[in-house]
C-alpha cells in the first residue's frame, strides 16, 4: 500500500500511538474499569431487589436512565449528520474530523440503548420485543429504528477505515500477531486499485446520503414517543424538530471536547488546528441560536395557553422552589454562553470554545432531565394522601453509579479506538503540515511490507 509524502508523514507521526499502550493508558483503563465495576454491582442490586433501589416509582417511572438514553443517542445522531455533511461536501479541512465524528457515532449508539434496558423490570422478557412486537407501539418503532441506524453507523465507520486498515496491514509495526491478523482480515484485500477507491467513495457517499435523513427520522421517532402522549410538557408538535436540533447541538459540543482531548493527549495540534475549532464554534453558535428560539417557543406557547396542567409544569420549571435554578443553568449556560464565547473575537479561541462546549453539553443533559422529571411529577389526576417519594423523584446512588459506568464505558471505548486506529486518517490527506519532532517516532520514510 503506497502512500504519498503527506500521508507517510501523518502515519509516521501517529504510529507510536497505536503501537504502544503506555502507563497513562493503563491508568485510565483501570480507572474506567473500576467505575464500570461499581456500575456492575449497582446493576446486580437492581436485578436482585428490583426498581425499589432506584428513585423510580408509580408516577415518575422514568429518571436518569431515560435522560442518559436521550443524551447518548442524540450525540450519536449528531456525529452521523456531521460526518455525512463533511463527506458529501468534500471540504479539505473537514477530513480530520470525520473519523472522530464516526467513532462518536458508533460508541454512543452502543452505550445509549443500554440505559433503556436498565428501565426494563423484566429483562428475561426482553426477547418479546422481537418475537411479539406491536406495530402500534412507538417503542417498537424505536427498537426497529435504532437497530437499523446501528447497522448503518457501523458500516459508515468501517468504510472510512478500510484504506487505513490496509496501511496498518502492510506496515511492519511492533504489534501482536493477533492485531496484524485483524488488520489483514478487516482490510478485505484492499490494495489501492483505482476501482477499489471508486467503489469505496461511491459507497461512502451513498451511506452519507442515507445516514443524514435516517438520523433525522430516528431522532424524530424518539421525540414522537413523548409527543404522542397527552402528558403536559410533552404533547407538542414542536418536539420532533426540537429533539433533532438538540441532538445535533449537544453532539457538536461533544465533538469539540473529543477533538480537544485527542489533540492534547496525542499532540495533534498540526492536524486538529485552531481553524477546526473556530469553524465548529461557528456551527455551535448557529445551533445555539436556533435551539434558543425553539426553547423560547416551547415555553411561551405553554405559558400563554394557560391550561391547568401545562401551567403546573411551567411553574415547576421556573419556580425557585421547584426547578427554577436548574432551568436558569440549562438556558444560560446551554444557550447564551456558547453564543457569547464564539461571537466575541477575543474569546474565539480553542480553550474558551472547548470550555463553552463542555459546559453546554452538561447543560443540555440537565435540559433533558427537565424534559422528563417535572412532567412525570405533574400527574393528570389529583392525588391526596400520597407519600412524597411516590410523587417526587430523587435519583439514588444506584442510578448515579450506573450513569457513571455508562460515561466510563463511553470514554473507555474512545481510548481503545485511538489505540487500534490513528485518530487522524492517513489516506486522503493531501496537504503537508509542519509537525514537531515526536519522541519515539520512527525515522523511516516509507511503509515496509509485512
Amino acid at each position: 500500500m503506497e502512500l504519498n509524502s503527506y500521508q507517510q508523514q501523518a502515519f509516521n507521526y501517529q504510529r507510536p500511538n497505536i503501537e504502544k499502550f503506555n502507563k497513562r493508558n493503563w491508568f485510565w483503563s483501570i480507572f474506567f474499569l473500576a467505575w464500570i465495576a461499581v456500575g456492575g454491582y449497582a446493576l446486580y442490586l437492581q436485578v436482585a431487589k428490583g426498581h425499589i433501589v432506584t428513585g423510580m416509582r408509580d408516577n415518575v417511572v422514568w429518571g436518569l436512565f431515560i435522560v442518559n438514553f436521550i443524551f447518548f443517542i442524540g450525540i450519536s445522531y449528531a456525529g452521523a449528520i456531521i460526518a455525512g455533511l463533511l463527506q458529501l461536501s468534500g471540504v479539505t479541512w473537514g477530513k480530520p474530523i470525520i473519523r472522530i465524528a464516526l467513532i462518536m457515532t458508533v460508541i454512543s449508539v452502543i452505550v445509549g440503548p443500554i440505559f433503556i434496558l436498565l428501565c426494563v423490570g423484566r429483562l428475561d422478557r426482553l426477547w418479546h420485543l422481537f418475537v411479539y412486537p406491536r406495530i402500534q407501539s412507538p417503542m417498537t418503532w424505536d427498537v426497529m429504528a435504532i437497530m437499523t441506524y446501528l447497522v448503518g453507523a457501523v458500516l459508515f465507520l468501517y468504510l472510512a477505515l478500510i484504506k487505513d486498515l490496509a496501511v496498518y496491514r502492510d506496515a511492519n509495526m511492533n504489534i501482536p500477531k493477533w492485531r496484524q491478523w485483524l488488520y489483514k482480515f478487516m482490510a478485505i484485500g484492499y490494495n489501492g486499485a483505482a476501482s477499489q477507491k471508486r467503489h469505496i467513495l461511491i459507497s461512502q457517499n451513498l451511506l452519507a446520503i442515507i445516514m443524514i435523513p435516517l438520523s433525522i427520522m430516528v431522532s424524530s421517532i424518539l421525540s414522537w414517543i413523548f409527543g404522542m402522549t397527552l402528558r403536559p410538557g410533552w404533547h407538542s408538535t414542536i418536539f420532533g424538530p426540537y429533539f433533532v436540533l438538540g441532538a445535533i447541538y449537544s453532539g457538536t459540543g461533544v465533538l469539540i471536547v473529543a477533538m480537544w482531548a485527542y489533540r492534547k493527549l496525542y499532540k495533534l495540534d498540526s492536524y486538529l488546528t485552531d481553524k477546526h475549532f473556530v469553524y465548529l464554534g461557528y456551527f455551535m453558535m448557529v445551533l445555539a441560536s436556533a435551539y434558543g428560539y425553539f426553547t423560547f417557543s416551547e415555553y411561551f406557547t405553554s405559558w400563554y395557553g394557560s391550561q391547568k396542567w401545562d401551567s403546573e409544569v411551567i411553574n415547576k420549571l421556573f419556580s425557585a422552589d421547584g426547578y427554577g435554578w436548574w432551568s436558569l443553568f440549562a438556558n444560560l449556560f446551554g444557550i447564551v454562553l456558547p453564543i457569547v464565547i464564539v461571537a466575541i473575537p477575543k474569546t474565539r479561541k480553542v480553550v474558551p470554545i472547548t470550555i463553552a462546549a463542555f459546559v453546554m453539553v452538561f447543560a443540555l443533559w440537565v435540559k433533558r432531565y427537565l424534559i422528563i422529571v417535572p412532567t412525570l411529577e405533574s400527574p393528570l389526576l389529583p392525588m391526596q394522601d400520597t407519600r412524597p417519594e411516590f410523587v417526587h423523584y430523587h435519583a439514588t446512588w444506584v442510578e448515579w453509579a450506573l450513569t457513571g459506568a455508562g460515561v466510563a464505558s463511553f470514554l473507555l471505548f474512545f481510548m481503545i479506538m485511538a489505540k487500534f486506529v490513528t485518530v487522524i486518517p492517513i489516506t486522503g490527506l493531501d496537504q503537508k503540515v509542519a509537525i514537531p519532532a515526536k519522541k519515539g517516532a520512527p525515522v523511516n520514510t516509507k511503509v515496509e511490507p509485512a
